[in-house]
């Protein structure tokens, strides 16, 4: 069904680790060539490793997403060095915990900058490579099922705020570039056992055994959970598919 992926050229923000390698991983595996994007340095070792596991062309470049012309410069990097690119998931994203008459305007911007305005950022430089190289694409936001709940029982409303952000930013890319050749959809992750999470539950197992309480599912939900999803909705089989945000929680949010 994927077959589409082999020979593509994919564009992971917040590549580096977590969530976003383990997705980066998934479109590796189904043929597509990565380029990991991050500010973390480890970035080009994490490059290096995915092309060992999964053999296929990647590079890994340090890139900003909140500074446009760092975005920009990167994405041209990539089309530079692998090709124009056809797909762009945007893993990048960070959360501040905080009772709401407590949050910074420094916390409050960071999390909006990083989670909506890097998204923006991001997703306009790749349609910009995309439509330069006359190509077309599929771009795969990271929304939160927080976009849709007020999460219990930690305070994060810079977080869900900017999900919900990017929620709305997938539909109205989507409206406006469809035409153009690009796709553009979300997925949703409910609690997922990733860096982002751990740093919370490494310090409080009983949040995680509240959180696996409320899940149908009776568990978080694992890296590996997200693979089938962001490979459909990366690839011609999901084609019709246009400005969805698809929520992946294990039936949290529907209770």
């Amino acid at each position: 069904m994927y077959e589409d992926l082999k020979g593509k050229v994919a564009v992971v923000t917040g590549g580096a680790r977590g969530l976003g390698y383990q997705m980066a991983g998934a479109l590796a595996a189904l043929g597509a060539e990565v380029a990991l994007l991050d500010l973390l340095p480890e970035v080009t070792d994490s490059a290096a490793r995915l092309a060992g596991e999964k053999g296929v062309r990647t590079v890994g470049i340090a890139a900003d997403v909140t500074d446009q012309t760092s975005i920009g410069n990167a994405v041209a990097a990539v089309a530079g060095s692998l090709g124009t690119p056809s797909i762009l998931v945007n893993a990048a994203g960070i959360t501040a915990w905080s009772d709401s008459l407590d949050v910074t305007a420094e916390s409050w911007r960071k999390v909006i900058d990083v989670n909506l305005t890097g998204t923006f950022f991001s997703c306009q430089a790749f349609a910009r490579s995309v439509l330069a190289g006359g190509g077309t694409g599929a771009i795969v936001n990271v929304s939160s099922m927080s976009a849709f709940v007020v999460n219990i029982p930690q305070n994060q409303v810079s977080y869900n705020a900017s999900k919900a952000a990017v929620d709305q930013l997938t539909k109205s890319l989507a409206v406006e570039w469809i035409s153009k050749g690009i796709r553009v959809n979300a997925i949703a992750p409910g609690y997922f056992l990733s860096d982002m999470t751990r740093q919370f539950l490494d310090t409080n197992a009983e949040l995680g055994n509240y959180w696996k309480s409320l899940i149908p599912a009776g568990r978080m939900g694992q890296p590996a959970d997200l693979d089938g999803l962001v490979c459909f909705l990366a690839s011609d089989a999901s084609q019709y598919i246009v400005g969805e945000s698809i929520v992946i929680d294990g039936g949290y949010s529907i209770v």
